[in-house]
């Protein structure tokens, strides 16, 4: 399935774990469509922000069960993507 790479890309993912990794071992944190693959995601990442990229590690989260008043709702699964760059290339991200 062909995607738009600019599609793939959802968010920066910023936690003290990703802040830990950006400074220890070079990898960033992305949410990414849940259909993308390493692929894209490494075509994407070094189109839209002009890196390298070494390596690329996906996991999949479930959505939780929320309670409502009278049923239980559940949030959508999402795609989490950290990605290594080579060394000495940085990307700027913010929370934005």
């Amino acid at each position: 399935m062909k995607k738009d790479l600019y599609s793939v890309i959802k968010s920066p993912y910023l936690t003290e774990k990703v802040s830990a990794l950006m400074g220890e071992s070079n990898q960033y944190a992305f949410k990414v469509d849940i259909n993308a693959t390493k692929l894209q995601i490494k075509k994407a990442v070094e189109s839209y922000f002009s890196v390298n990229v070494e390596d690329v590690n996906v996991i999949k989260i479930k959505g939780k069960a929320k309670r409502s008043r009278y049923r239980i709702k559940k949030r959508s699964d999402w795609k989490k993507a950290y990605v290594r760059l080579a060394e000495g290339q940085t990307i700027e991200v913010s929370s934005e």
